[in-house]
C-alpha cells in the first residue's frame, strides 16, 4: 500500500468512446493501462487510499447509448449497467420484482454517492452490497465480449470474476431480473439486511440475503441464502439452504441453520472485526429474519 502512495501523481488520459465495440478496442489496447469507469466511486476511494494504483487511461462508458436504461418487459426486467444507484432505488419495477436488491440499494452509502455510482459499478467490483440480493434472486447479467452480447448466471460470473478468468476487456451492459415462480398460495420472502460500523452510510461488515417462499404451515421452498460484505466474497450459503429446503421454521431448525451459516461463511477479519464476529453476525441475522418470517406467517 505503501508503495502506491509513493507513486508520482498523474492525470489520466480520458477516452469517451461511442460504441461497445470502440470501447472494448480501446481496453485491449491499453491492456492493465485502461480502466473501465462510469460513476468511479469506489475507484475513486480505493485510489485515494492507496489500495489500487490509479491507470494511465480512464475509458469513460457513459457515451454509450442504451447502457442506463430500466426497462420491463412480460415481467422481466431488465437494467442498464450505467443505471444510477438513486434511479435503481426508485424504482417501482424493482422493488416488485426483487425488493431484496431495491433494499440493498438503498443501504449503498449517501445519496450524493448514490446519484453517481451505478449498479454496474457495484457488480463489477466483485464485492459490492446488492451481490448478495442479486444472487438470491437468480439475476443474469449481460456481457460483451467484442463481438457478441450474452447472458449469464450471476453465480457463474462472479465464480469468474473472483478466480481472476473473467477476460479483461468483456463489458458488463446491464443485468435480468424476473420475480420467482413458487408453489401456489405460498407467500414470497425476499430480504436483505446490512450491518456496517454505524447506522448509515457505512461500508458493510456484513451482508446477508433470503429469498424463497413460505407456505401456510410455515415449510419453506426455493429457499436461497447469501452472504457477504465489506471486501469479501459474497457467496450462497448452501448447506443452511439444504436444511431449509421443504422443512417447517422451528426453533431447533434455526439452532442448525445458523451454525451451517457459521462453518460455510467464507470471511475475513479486518482492523475493527473478527472473522467469527462476522461469521456469528450473519447466522444471526438470518436466523432473526427466518423467525420474523415465520411470525409473519403466524398472522396469515
Amino acid at each position: 500500500m505503501e508503495a502506491l502512495r509513493d507513486e508520482p501523481l498523474w492525470t489520466p488520459a480520458v477516452h469517451r468512446p461511442r460504441s461497445l465495440n470502440e470501447a472494448w478496442e480501446l481496453k485491449r489496447a491499453l491492456g492493465a493501462d485502461g480502466a473501465y469507469v462510469s460513476g468511479s466511486t469506489l475507484l475513486r476511494t480505493q485510489w485515494e487510499a492507496g489500495t489500487v494504483a490509479m491507470p494511465k487511461a480512464l475509458i469513460d462508458l457513459r457515451g454509450i447509448s442504451g447502457l442506463s436504461d430500466i426497462d420491463e418487459d412480460g415481467g422481466r426486467l431488465s437494467i442498464g449497467a450505467l443505471a444510477d444507484l438513486s434511479r435503481c432505488r426508485r424504482n417501482a419495477a424493482l422493488g416488485q420484482t426483487a425488493p431484496a436488491v431495491q433494499e440493498a440499494v438503498r443501504c449503498i452509502a449517501a445519496p450524493a454517492v448514490r446519484n453517481l455510482a451505478t449498479i454496474g459499478g457495484n457488480i463489477a467490483a466483485g464485492v459490492g452490497d446488492c451481490l448478495p440480493a442479486l444472487l438470491v434472486c437468480d439475476a443474469e447479467l449481460a456481457v460483451f465480449d467484442g463481438k457478441f452480447q450474452s447472458r449469464r448466471r450471476m453465480e457463474d460470473w462472479l465464480a469468474d470474476r473472483w478466480s481472476g478468468t473473467l477476460p479483461p476487456e468483456e463489458i458488463l451492459t446491464g443485468l435480468w431480473l424476473a420475480p420467482p415462480a413458487g408453489p401456489s398460495g405460498n407467500r414470497r420472502i425476499e430480504i436483505f439486511r446490512k450491518v456496517g460500523r454505524r447506522e448509515a452510510f457505512t461500508p458493510s461488515l456484513v451482508t446477508v440475503a433470503i429469498g424463497g417462499f413460505i407456505g401456510s404451515e410455515g415449510r419453506l421452498s426455493s429457499v436461497k441464502i447469501a452472504a457477504g460484505g465489506g471486501s469479501g466474497r459474497p457467496q450462497r450459503l448452501s448447506r443452511a439452504e439444504a436444511l431449509l429446503e421443504g422443512a417447517d421454521i422451528v426453533p431447533e431448525l434455526l439452532t442448525s441453520v445458523y451454525e451451517a451459516v457459521f462453518s460455510q461463511f467464507e470471511t475475513y477479519s479486518d482492523p475493527f472485526v473478527t472473522v467469527e464476529y462476522k461469521k456469528k453476525t450473519a447466522g444471526n441475522l438470518l436466523v432473526a429474519e427466518l423467525w420474523k418470517a415465520l411470525e409473519g406467517n403466524a398472522g396469515k
